[in-house]
């Protein structure tokens, strides 16, 4: 017996469909269609083995077109917390095997400006320009500022990264590098400091998840992985307000928005038991190449002002201690709007704990932690899968 909330939980089923610039046959519920018959196939499933569905679009469109109902649903579909109601719903008996689809194509159509979901938000920051790139440029300035961090730490990350995409023939970037940081700051800039190979790309595509009950899994097509530790921080509505790193709280002033995360990621791990050095590959979500350096430290790998040291000897690329972000990440690898890019790192997650990663497999790999979010959106999330049930 164990009192771990997901003990009787596991990720059974991941699938990324092709992704693309451009995928002219597709629209938004197309693509996630078929990004949740993928993962539904990954599992050993069928549509019929399907009784609970978290998303919009193509994910509860699946509901009607496969005659499925009536399942549990719910509208939430964006990510890490997603996964983490999926299992809570498996958990609490509300349904035994609980699909999450998402998908995006045919939304960026002007491609004369920046991506729908990057344009400011309202009327109190469109006056300031502030679209995310500045956003998150913020956070990294001052952090710059209080600590020396280098803009040649943050090339290195975007390099690694954009790396990792250039040897994997599902990224869009394949074949692009290779990259060296001198390469990221040659390109131009976007937003002080970041050039523009510090910033995620943008792109369509899908892909989709499936949780089911652990006595399930033990007998479905893939070998199990779990889920053990995750939670959300958030400081309010992303992208309706200029981020600070300063804003606090009433909870705790020590827990800023540019520590955002930290206090998702401090339970998830008293979750398990585990700390920063039982990860062996994080998954780190990667908007922009600081956000990796402002992870880490936040999350404990490191001391606060030391992420940009840290980052540069080695330690994030494959055979490092700890890989980041192995498939390319938003960089590189696909950039598919809100719902379908929040969903990556959790996918790529669970396909280094089994093994299967087509390129930059990391050996050994037991416990793998995803995030995604970041402080100029307001707010992280984290997760911790692993190989053993918790």
């Amino acid at each position: 017996m164990t009192n771990h909330p997901f003990h009787d939980v596991a990720i059974v089923g991941v699938y990324n469909t092709p992704q693309a610039r451009v995928l002219e046959e597709h629209d938004g519920n197309s693509i996630a269609m078929e990004a949740a018959l993928g993962a539904i196939a990954d599992a050993g499933l069928t549509p019929r083995d399907i009784d609970g569905v978290i998303g919009v679009g193509g994910a509860t469109d699946f509901i009607y077109q496969h005659r499925i109902g009536p399942v549990w649903r719910s509208m939430s579909g964006a990510g890490i917390p997603a996964v983490l109601e999926a299992a809570s719903a498996i958990a609490a008996g509300f349904a035994r095997t609980v699909l999450i689809a998402a998908g995006s194509a045919g939304m960026y159509t002007e491609r004369e400006a920046t991506a729908p979901w990057t344009r400011p938000a309202n009327e109190f920051v469109v006056g300031f320009g502030m679209f995310t790139a500045a956003e998150f440029a913020l956070i990294a300035r001052r952090h710059m500022e209080m600590y020396g961090t280098s803009t040649e730490s943050l090339a290195t990350v975007a390099a690694t990264i954009r790396n990792n995409g250039h040897v994997n023939p599902e990224a869009i970037y394949f074949g692009r590098g290779p990259f060296t940081p001198q390469d990221i700051l040659d390109s131009r800039m976007i937003a002080d400091p970041f050039h523009l190979l510090d910033c995620a790309m943008t792109s369509e595509g899908g892909c989709a998840l499936v949780l089911t009950r652990a006595d399930i899994a033990l007998d479905l097509a893939k070998p199990p992985v779990y889920v053990l530790g995750g939670s959300t921080a958030n400081f309010g509505p992303a992208y309706q307000n200029p981020p600070s790193f300063d804003l606090d709280g009433r909870r705790d002033p020590r827990l800023v928005n540019g520590w955002v995360g930290r206090s998702a990621a401090r339970t998830s791990f008293a979750m398990c038991g585990l700390r920063p050095a039982d990860v062996d590959v994080c998954e780190f979500y990667d908007p922009f190449s600081f956000e990796i350096i402002r992870q880490f430290e936040a999350f404990g790998f490191c001391d606060e002002g030391d992420g940009g040291a840290f980052v540069l000897d080695g330690t994030i690329e494959i055979g490092g201690r700890y890989p980041v972000t192995t498939d390319g990440g938003l960089m590189s690898f696909s950039h598919a709007g809100a719902q379908a890019q929040m969903l990556q790192r959790p996918i790529r997650a669970v396909q280094q704990v089994r093994g299967e990663c087509r390129t930059q497999q990391v050996e050994g790999a037991v416990v793998a932690m995803c995030s995604g979010g970041g402080a100029g959106a307001l707010f992280t999330d984290v997760m911790l899968l692993g190989k053993e049930r918790p």
